[in-house]
């Protein structure tokens, strides 16, 4: 037998306090952390964590940096300079922010080999490849699409299924409330003769189409994980600079899964089908909090189908675009969908 001073020195190893922590807690603490960085971080502290990450419903992918088309890590595209005006130079740019890796963590040093792939040299298709169980799916995109005029806000929301199912467009300059002037002052809620002849119309049908541009290209580079992840009940692709936001829900999720996607001849985005679009404009448009907005401008556009015709009321106009924006500019869009507007047809592209 050996002497007790020797079973005394013999100690037990303290259990580990992560093992202490019931499996439903984690992945209620991971479905809130939903950052697939920091996931991925939490996959590396142990094999248990390791096979309760991929079990994730909410998952949320930032793209901070963007590779160019050769791959080459070193040269990256500069983010923080003034923004191109040239819309092929921009949405070279989203489809690089989409296809390309992310280059923006450290290898891991861990002796234990994650689950989930490396970040820095995937992109998020196959970030999300071993999720196998993703309902919220949100992905931000280093910078919008749309270049604008300094000082001007431009905002769209849309809404895809196979294809184009809405799309809501507020474009305008914030500024601080004045006294209305004689400039100001309009006679009725119509469109002033000057707006057509000054330009304003030929520009916001540019941010019109442009902003489309934008969202069919997003819609078009979801396919793959959306074909991937058939659990998702929503997906939401955004940029940092919170200029456009594409949403799909559960219903338009499975109208992409059983409905063939449509892609544009030219390029790599969803066709956009023939549409209405109406247009209301306000040159001044006074807002609550001492704010206004010059050059306040509408967009509301639809497909053209036997549910959707183009001359629905204006009641169902504002019930569409209500709760689009918040603060100001759900002001904005609730004054302007008030107003009278102008009618045009799109053609597919």
């Amino acid at each position: 037998m050996k002497p007790r001073s020797q079973i005394r020195g013999v100690s037990t190893p303290s259990p580990d306090p992560f093992d202490q922590i019931p499996d439903s807690l984690v992945h209620f603490i991971f479905n809130k952390m939903a950052d697939v960085r920091f996931l991925r971080r939490c996959a590396a502290v142990s094999k248990r964590f390791n096979s309760l990450v991929p079990l994730v419903q909410d998952i949320y992918v930032k793209i901070d940096r963007v590779i160019t088309v050769d791959g080459d890590p070193d040269v990256y595209l500069n983010l923080s300079s003034p923004r191109p005006r040239k819309l092929s130079h921009l949405l070279k740019l989203m489809l690089f922010a989409i296809l390309k890796p992310i280059h923006n963590l450290h290898k891991s040093n861990g002796g234990n080999k994650p689950l989930l792939p490396q970040i820095s040299h995937h992109s998020p298709a196959q970030v999300l490849k071993n999720f196998r169980h993703i309902r919220n799916l949100q992905i931000e995109l280093p910078a919008s699409e749309v270049g604008t005029e300094d000082g001007i806000i431009l905002k769209w929301r849309a809404v895809f299924g196979s294809t184009l199912q809405s799309c809501v467009i507020l474009a305008g300059t914030l500024v601080n409330h004045m006294p209305a002037s004689a400039d100001q002052e309009v006679e009725d809620d119509g469109i002033p003769e000057q707006f057509y002849a000054n330009g304003g119309l030929k520009l916001r049908l540019v941010w019109t189409i442009s902003s489309l541009i934008a969202a069919s290209t997003r819609h078009y580079l979801l396919q793959q994980i959306i074909k991937d992840h058939p659990t998702l009940e929503s997906v939401v692709l955004m940029d940092a600079d919170g200029q456009g936001t594409l949403n799909m829900g559960a219903g338009q999720l499975k109208e992409f899964r059983e409905k063939p996607l449509a892609a544009a001849a030219s390029s790599n985005r969803t066709q956009i089908p023939a549409s209405s679009m109406k247009l209301r404009y306000a040159p001044y448009l006074e807002l609550p909090g001492k704010m206004a907005m010059q050059g306040a401008t509408l967009v509301v556009i639809k497909p053209n189908t036997e549910d959707n015709s183009s001359n629905s009321s204006r009641k169902e106009d504002e019930l569409f675009i209500n709760g689009v924006f918040d603060g100001p500019l759900g002001a904005a869009v609730k004054a302007l969908a008030n107003r009278s507007n102008y009618p045009l047809e799109i053609n597919g592209f």
